[in-house]
This record gives structure tokens, sequence and C-alpha cells, in this order.
């Protein structure tokens, strides 16, 4: 029944990943990277904070407030690197490039967890990888030049995103789901309002918030609710069989991306975003 319970929330994080993704490069693209986060941040904070205060407690042990705090810093240059490759790149070819966080996360609950995979498992994930060079490569010819626009921080982002799937794990099953998206949150909220008050000014910010305020507004709940759902997902389920599920949401932003933005990409890469997709669900059904 906890599984069963875990996969419907690991679906549903699936779903408002999707969406999110597509409302945060279009917010980036209005706001900017730094200024698009911290709305995400602020709503977070503020939504949370009556489901949260119950755990105050739990913030007592210096351990819980190391794990917390590296993960909010974490979280935030994690973010700041998808804001950018989504703004940069084709929301069809970032979402598919992200998937390489799933065998971090897999690798990191092996290691950490004891969390092991089988035979067929493994060469599932080889196929994620295939699919990903395939969806990646925007041409054959002069290979290393002829990558997609935002590739390589997309890269960068996905690793960074297992560990972050892995710690918000970790602090899910070690202090408590909610409080392992809340606090970091409102770490990140106070680095990126430091970083826009040095930089564009607050004055800037709040007119933008004004300007754009219903587009942010949804932007911020539904990556919130994204990360509350994937944190109870793990709460008491294993890592690598709940990301390996919710990496089922580029599917609905490659529809988003082709059909609202009017993206175009190659046959190959139709190819390679296929491959990466069906192995993810594939991967989900082997549990």
């Amino acid at each position: 029944m906890i599984l069963a319970f875990g996969v419907l929330l690991a679906f549903a994080a699936m779903l408002c990943w999707a969406f999110g993704d597509f409302l945060i490069q279009r917010s980036t693209r209005h706001v900017g990277d730094v200024q698009a986060l911290a709305v995400i941040g602020i709503v977070g904070s503020v939504g949370l904070l009556p489901f949260v205060i119950k755990d105050f407690a739990l913030l007592n042990s210096t351990s819980n407030i190391i794990l917390l705090s590296s993960l909010g810093i974490i979280v935030f240059i994690d973010a700041i690197l998808n804001f950018e490759a989504l703004k940069q790149g084709k929301l069809s070819i970032v979402e598919v490039i992200l998937e390489i966080e799933l065998p971090v996360t897999v690798v990191l609950s092996f290691f950490f967890f004891k969390e092991y995979l089988s035979a067929l498992q493994l060469t599932i994930i080889a196929c994620v990888f295939f699919g990903i060079i395939l969806i990646a490569t925007k041409s054959f010819h002069h290979w290393k030049t002829k990558f997609e626009k935002g590739v390589w921080i997309a890269f960068a982002t996905a690793l960074l995103m297992g560990v972050v799937n892995f710690m918000t794990a970790s602090s899910s099953k070690r202090i408590s789901p909610l409080m392992a998206v809340w606090f970091p949150w409102v770490l990140f909220t106070i680095i990126t309002l430091v970083v826009i008050s040095r930089r564009e000014g607050l004055a800037d910010f709040g007119h933008n918030i004004k300007e754009f305020r219903w587009l942010l507004l949804m932007t911020g709940i539904v990556d919130t609710i994204a990360w509350v759902f994937y944190s109870y997902a793990v709460f008491k389920n294993p890592i690598s069989i709940i990301t390996a599920i919710t990496e089922s949401y580029p599917a609905i932003a490659m529809f988003l991306g082709l059909w609202l933005n009017k993206e175009t990409i190659k046959w190959h890469q139709y190819a390679g975003a296929g491959l990466a997709i069906a192995a993810s669900i594939l991967l989900s059904m082997t549990i």
C-alpha cells in the first residue's frame, strides 16, 4: 500500500515537473534566472510555512541543519543552471538531457542506501544514456561543435539534480518530507534576494513581479508542489524506483515544447527522445 501510494505521488510529481519546467522557461525569459528562482522560493517558503511549523523542533539538531543547509545551497546552484539551460535551449531537448539525473540518483542510492538494480534495469539505464546522446546532438557533422544550445549547461544541471534528488530523499527520510523542501527553499530564497538587491535592485524585482504576477505565481506553486510530492514519495520508498517513475515527465514537457513553443527537432532527436523516455517508463515497470 505504501509503495502504491508512493507511485501515485511520483506520477503526480512527474506531471507537475513537466508543466513546471514549461512555466519556468517562460518565466526566465521574462525576468531572468535569479528573479524566477526567487519567486519560486518565496511562494514555497510562505505557502508551506503553516504546514511545516510542527517540524521546527527537528531543527534543534546540528546535523539536520547542516544537511538541510547543504541541500539549500546545492538547490540554488542547480536551479540557476537549470533555468539557464531552459532559457537558452529548446524545452524538448533540455528536458530529455536532464534525464541523466536518473542514473546519478541510482548510483548514489546504491552506494549510500544499498539499493540494488537488476541486470535488466542496468541495461535500460544504458538505453537512457544512448537516447540522451541522440537528443543532445544537433548534427553528426563536426560532432563536437554541433550540440544544441544549452546542452552543456543541461548536462551539468542533470548531474547536480541527481545529487539534489538523493539529498532531498535523505532529508525526507531522516528529518521530514516537508522540512526537506521548506528549509532549502528558505535558504536559497535569501541567497537570491541578496543577489537581486546587489545586481538589478529590489525595485526592479518588484516591478517584474507585478507585471508577470500570474505567470510567476503559477510557476512557484507548480514547482513547489512537484517537490513536495517527490519528497513524500521517497519518504518510505526506494529512491531509485521513485525517481525512475518521475523520469517520464519529459514526454509531456516535449509535447508542450513542440506544440506551444513551435520548436523543431531532427528525426534522430525524435528517436533519441523516444528511446530515453520509453526506457525511463520501462524502468519504472520493472519494480
